[in-house]
């Protein structure tokens, strides 16, 4: 692993929120970490575990998942430069199953890192503060999705988020990503038969809207696919987030939300 990769992981993360001094630069540069290789399927965390430290994701994907429910039910998608756990620096207990959807390198971050560097820096404080606010803005969105939309717009939505955040830290800038799971774990994620998933793919790769090879997906037509979802990232509080969405894309989900809200 290179010498700097897991700083700059987490800077590339924070940087999409918040706009970091050479000084927060520096403090990150100080953070000790431990790497840990995880193959598919691997549980990094277990429900009832109580961690001395943070798991910040550098790369694959990790997923939160109910194991204990009968369809192994995905709660949430981390891509590189997350924490997904970063909330048991206040609270340690694991309610849910961290996972390893593909094979994934992990950095160990003790707690105290992440309290010394929020009490030195009010910008890395507030950087913080606003992962936690996301990552609970995109569990309420989450609920959304599988409650309110339809299967096409269940996975079109969970692709462009993945692919938001992925570019928000400098990849998939030619919207191809690599896969974050199987077909059935797509279908755990939205909540949906494997049958379905299977189906809801074929449809988009007749679309035209994107292709879906081994375990690579390039998204051809991302203001499609956007449309489809009616997605909106305002909820993901990335920096410069507008560019990435059509200005006519944009336009179609503001009067999306003003209809649902009149409702």
């Amino acid at each position: 692993m290179q010498t700097g990769f897991a700083f700059s992981r987490f800077a590339d993360r924070l940087a999409s929120i918040v706009e970091l001094s050479p000084g927060d630069l520096e403090l990150l540069a100080n953070m000790p970490s431990s790497i840990c290789h995880y193959d598919s399927c691997h549980h990094v965390l277990k429900k009832g575990d109580h961690p001395n430290h943070c798991c910040l994701l550098l790369q694959g994907y990790l997923c939160w998942q109910d194991v204990d429910n009968h369809h192994g039910q995905i709660t949430s998608i981390h891509v590189p430069g997350d924490v997904p756990d970063l909330y048991t620096v206040y609270d340690p207990r694991i309610d849910f199953d961290l996972v390893a959807l593909r094979p994934a390198v992990v950095a160990s971050v003790p707690h105290r890192f992440f309290r010394e560097v929020s009490a030195l820096s009010p910008s890395i404080s507030r950087a913080l503060l606003f992962l936690l606010l996301t990552d609970a803005a995109a569990s309420r969105n989450c609920i959304v999705n599988l409650g309110s939309r339809d299967a096409l717009a269940r996975v079109a939505h969970l692709l462009c988020e993945v692919t938001a955040r992925l570019r928000a830290v400098g990849l998939a800038r030619d919207f191809r990503i690599p896969s974050p799971f199987m077909q059935s774990g797509l279908a755990a994620a939205c909540g949906i038969s494997a049958i379905h998933a299977n189906r809801v793919i074929r449809d988009l790769r007749r679309a035209n809207i994107l292709q879906w090879q081994s375990k690579t997906i390039t998204i051809t037509n991302w203001n499609e696919l956007v449309r489809l979802a009616g997605f909106a990232p305002d909820y993901l509080r990335l920096r410069g987030q507008d560019s990435t969405i059509d200005p006519l894309i944009r336009g179609h989900n503001a009067n999306l939300t003003h209809r649902v809200g009149g409702r």
